[in-house]
């Protein structure tokens, strides 16, 4: 055994950390943090690596104003390609409505995508919900077409009309 007192370096340790616990938190900066080396799995890379206070700064607080508006918006889309007011059976309106479903997917992706930066679960599973409303309205018109599903009045096989 070692002839460390371990009390008197706990005790040492404590005080550290109590020192560190009174400082006021530091102003976050607006430049961009410098890259860092990659770790290679040591011991001190748990304490530098995202700790507040222990050389990594904080994450910066932001609203979830934008992420919900991103939704919003979204489903605002989403909801209104149900009321397609042109002709879409062939040629250039099939063109225009298979244009609006991909902005559909598109706009949930988009969504999905800050809803899961911040950690917003309900609203990811709504965008995610999103994305394949607009991957199914696409393939009711596409998989007609390329001979995958059969063919209705509503959904012909034919992309142009005659």
């Amino acid at each position: 055994m070692t002839d460390r007192d371990w009390d008197a370096e706990l005790k040492k340790i404590d005080a550290e950390m109590a020192k560190q616990a009174s400082r006021p938190a530091p102003a976050p900066s607006r430049a961009p943090a410098a890259p860092s080396a990659p770790s290679g799995g040591g011991a001190s890379a748990g304490v530098a690596g995202g700790m507040p206070g222990f050389g990594a700064p904080a994450a910066p607080a932001t609203s979830s104003f934008g992420v919900y508006a991103r939704l919003t918006l979204a489903v605002a889309i989403g909801v209104g390609i149900i009321f397609w007011p042109y002709a879409n059976r062939c040629g250039l309106g099939l063109a225009g409505y298979l244009g609006a479903v991909s902005a559909v997917v598109v706009s949930g992706a988009w969504s999905a995508v800050w809803t899961f930066r911040h950690r917003a679960g309900r609203a990811h599973v709504l965008s995610l919900l999103l994305v394949l409303w607009g991957l199914i309205l696409a393939s009711l018109d596409v998989l007609p077409r390329i001979g995958y599903a059969k063919p209705t009045v509503e959904h012909p096989a034919a992309w142009a009309c005659e």
